[in-house]
């Protein structure tokens, strides 16, 4: 018999499915850029992103502060800049983002696309006007930290 939610209605069996072809999606027009594919079932507890960057592309320095992420770089190459150094990215490199770290991306001569997987973001949180945004130091001029504050909001980002 199925548990019961709190609404008092059965709760959805968990079931194994296939969510996309990854190949298939990133094989599609090597030109385009940002989100592919996105992980958007119900009731999930995972965030994942499918993300392209064409030739060149490059998302400036930024930090989650919050959450640890995981990138699996599908297909293409490029770099990912650290404060301890570049990392080269080349399809299969596995990469775990602890949350704080900071990092820049530039996709190389062939793109880059690659997956991100997360912890979900809890709900939005209103703030008291007085409360800041959180900054980070790195940066020095206004436009990057609005930059920072809309990545946080959109999630994909997350890379």
């Amino acid at each position: 018999m199925p548990e019961r939610q709190s609404s008092g209605q059965p709760e959805e069996p968990a079931v194994v499915r296939m969510l996309c072809d990854v190949q298939a999606l990133t094989g599609k027009s090597p030109d385009s850029s940002g989100v592919l594919w996105k992980l958007a079932e119900s009731g999930r507890q995972l965030d994942a992103n499918l993300i392209r960057l064409p030739a060149g592309e490059h998302i400036a320095t930024h930090a989650e502060p919050d959450l640890d992420v995981l990138v699996l770089v599908v297909t293409g190459d490029g770099v990912m800049n650290t404060p301890a150094g570049p990392l080269s990215l080349t399809a299969g490199v596995l990469l775990w983002l602890p949350h704080g770290s900071t990092r820049s991306i530039t996709a190389g001569p062939g793109g880059l696309a690659y997956l991100t997987v997360h912890r979900r973001r809890p709900g939005m949180q209103i703030r008291r006007r007085s409360d800041p945004i959180p900054l980070n130091p790195e940066f020095e001029i206004p436009t990057d930290r609005l930059a920072t504050w809309l990545a946080r909001l959109d999630g994909p980002d997350d890379e």
